[in-house]
C-alpha cells in the first residue's frame, strides 16, 4: 500500500509536440466492490485487485500511470489514492462513458490504455502489444475468456467512430467487428482472462509472482 495524495488529474505540463510520444495506461476502478469469494468482504476484494492490477501497471517502462474511479467520489477516490505511488493521477470519471472518459483525463498523449481492475495477474507485455497494435489501428483491444475485455486502447485524437461506439469492458469483438469502418480499425491482441466470479478464481497461477494482496485475501489475511 503506498501514500499519494493525488485525488484530481495533475496537469500535463509537456508541450504538444512532447505529448506525441507519451504514453498512458489508465486503471479503471469501480467506486464500489460488486462480488468477492465466500466470506470476503467485496470492498476489500476490490481495493486487492486493484492494488495488485495497478502494480502490473505500474511496473510497465515509458508509460504514465492514472487511475479513474468509476463514479467515484471524494472518500471512494482516496481509498484508490492510498494504494498508489505517488505522483499518480486518480480521478473520479462518469459511469455512462467510463472506459472513454479515463483515457480523455489522461492529457496530451499519443496513446492510452485502460485496464480493467479485475486482471490482478495480467503479463505486462500484453499491454505492450496493444500499444504497438495502435501504431495502425484505431482501437486494441485485449480480450477475456468470458467475450468481455481486459484493456481497451486508443489513438488521439480518438477517431470519430470510437467516441460514437464508447466501448466498455462490457463490449464485445461482435460488435467492435460490426461498428468498424475499415479492416483494420481494430486491432485484437493476446487474450486474458478477468477474476468476475467464483469460478474465475482457478484460472490464478499460485506459482506466478505477484498479486500479493489478492493472493493475501484468499488465504484469509
Amino acid at each position: 500500500m503506498h501514500d499519494s495524495s493525488d485525488t484530481q488529474p495533475a496537469p500535463n505540463p509537456d508541450p504538444p509536440e512532447q505529448a506525441l510520444d507519451r504514453r498512458v495506461v489508465v486503471l479503471v476502478v469501480p467506486a464500489v466492490g460488486t462480488w468477492a469469494p465466500p466470506g470476503r468482504s467485496p470492498e476489500t476484494w476490490r481495493l486487492a485487485l486493484a492494488e495488485d492490477t495497478y502494480e502490473v501497471l505500474a511496473s510497465l517502462d515509458r508509460v504514465d500511470v492514472a487511475v479513474a474511479v468509476v463514479g467515484g467520489d471524494e472518500s471512494s477516490v482516496a481509498d484508490i489514492s492510498a494504494l498508489t505511488w505517488p505522483g499518480t493521477a486518480v480521478y473520479s470519471v462518469d459511469p455512462t462513458r467510463p472506459v472513454l472518459d479515463a483515457l480523455s483525463g489522461v492529457g496530451p498523449a499519443a496513446a492510452a490504455v485502460a485496464v480493467s481492475y479485475d486482471a490482478p495477474d495480467l503479463p505486462g507485455l500484453l499491454i505492450g502489444k496493444l500499444f504497438r497494435a495502435l501504431s495502425s489501428a484505431d482501437l486494441a483491444v485485449c480480450p477475456a475468456e468470458d467475450g468481455s475485455q481486459v484493456a481497451i486502447g486508443v489513438n488521439f485524437p480518438v477517431a470519430p467512430w470510437v467516441a460514437s461506439a464508447a466501448p466498455t469492458f462490457d463490449t464485445s469483438l461482435a460488435e467492435l467487428e460490426r461498428l468498424k469502418p475499415r479492416r483494420h480499425a481494430v486491432a485484437i491482441g493476446p487474450g486474458w482472462h478477468r477474476l468476475r466470479s467464483a469460478g474465475d478464481i482457478a484460472r490464478l497461477d499460485p506459482g506466478l509472482e505477484g498479486w500479493d494482496a489478492t493472493r493475501a485475501v484468499l488465504r484469509g489475511a
